[in-house]
């Protein structure tokens, strides 16, 4: 598993990068020649947690509780802003992981990093690829995560389950994916770098 997914992955980046490859306005229709050229975007980092269970990979995915000022209930990947002190983007990923769910990285193998990926809100997001070893115990922060849960890896990999909806957004209409599992609905940005994850180890 860890040489499959290192050599389909991109190298792991030592810094934060804004020039992002894919995001919320790359899923086909929307045309990117629309959008602005001026937009400052900042640094961010999540963690893309496969855990090695004996009966199959999952993904590690939080819900987020319902009173944030940004991404309210949305389910999402632990990580966040890129701060002063981290050491780049895996720092960044860690770190945040640790802080939102209590997830040590000492239980973390980082095997490789996806596409950076541009939010609507104005985030360059690195998302980091790490395998995550059974036996950790799970400390919620409960200002920012109501959820902690695992989605069998095989959802995401069949492309069947890559539902393509459209909203209309700052006077246009956006493309984006959409993954319900089991009452969680999985979009937006978590949902297109799971896409983006599919397209790298299915190539």
């Amino acid at each position: 598993m860890r040489d499959h997914l290192k050599s389909k992955l991109l190298d792991v980046p030592r810094q934060s990068s804004l020039e992002a490859t894919t995001g919320d306005h790359y899923a086909p229709p929307n045309d990117l020649a629309n959008l602005p050229k001026d937009k400052t975007l900042n640094p961010a980092a999540v963690l893309v947690p496969i855990v090695d269970r004996p009966d199959g990979q999952t993904i590690l995915l939080t819900q987020r509780t319902d009173h944030l000022r940004t991404h309210a209930g949305q389910v999402s990947f632990p990580g966040g802003r890129v701060e002063e002190e981290d050491m780049g983007p895996v720092d960044t990923a860690l770190r945040e992981t640790e802080e939102e769910i209590g997830l040590h990285r000492s239980h973390v193998d980082v095997v490789g990093a996806l596409d950076v990926y541009e939010t609507g809100t104005g985030f360059a997001i690195t998302p980091i690829v790490g395998i995550v070893t059974p036996g950790f115990d799970l400390v919620l922060d409960e200002f920012e995560v109501a959820e902690a849960f695992e989605v069998p890896l095989n959802f995401f990999l069949n492309p069947a389950n890559h539902t393509m909806e459209s909203t209309e957004w700052q006077g246009a209409m956006r493309h984006y994916y959409d993954m319900p599992y089991e009452g969680y609905r999985i979009w937006g940005a978590t949902a297109g770098m799971l896409v983006n994850l599919h397209n790298k180890l299915m190539a």
